[in-house]
């Protein structure tokens, strides 16, 4: 079975509310569309910062969600001297605390930095077309001169949803892969 790939970069999804605090009464804009439906880049940049450590210019994704979190790379962290959990988005508890700022204001989120964990979108009508039902995560062969395997991708199943398979930058490094590249998984693994 074969899955197109997104690599992410750095990004924050915001609430309401925090959005007002770090922009003010400014309209989100949608720059482009993502794979994903109804996911849009925006126009709107922050800064992350962890003390004296900060990455400006990080992308804010919309639309606006119910919370607001922070996914960096290991690189990332390592600038930022944060040590982030490996998580699936919205899974903030005890995560780590980052420092957002905004043109209007800033917040400081005592969880809410990650480091999103790989894992494949797909649909409920996708996952019974591929026979994927009780599946919780899929091994992916990379080919190339960088190839490799890519273990422990978890099946993000929600509505609506596009077939794509998510890794970060640090990962898409080092395999060698790019955003559209086209992978094949190669096992299963079913709940017990």
């Amino acid at each position: 079975m074969k899955v197109i790939l997104g690599v992410s970069n750095r990004h924050v999804h915001l609430k309401e509310q925090d959005y007002k605090t770090l922009f003010g009464d400014e309209p989100i804009n949608k720059v482009k569309d993502l794979r994903q439906p109804g996911q849009f880049a925006t126009d709107k940049f922050v800064t992350i910062k962890n003390g004296e450590k900060e990455i400006k210019n990080v992308r804010v994704l919309g639309p606006l969600r119910n919370y607001t979190q922070v996914e960096i790379s290991k690189t990332d962290a390592y600038t930022l001297k944060l040590n982030p959990p490996i998580r699936t988005s919205g899974d903030l508890k005890d995560s780590s605390p980052i420092t957002v700022i905004g043109p209007k204001g800033s917040i400081n989120l005592k969880e809410g930095c990650i480091l999103a964990n790989r894992h494949l979108h797909i649909s409920e009508e996708e996952v019974k077309k591929y026979g994927l039902e009780g599946v919780v995560k899929v091994k992916v062969k990379v080919d190339g001169e960088k190839g490799g395997v890519l273990n422990n991708i978890y099946l993000k199943i929600q509505e609506p949803s596009l077939l794509e398979m998510h890794i970060d930058t640090d990962e898409g490094n080092a395999f060698g892969l790019k955003t559209g590249d086209e992978l094949e998984i190669i096992e299963f693994e079913r709940r017990d």
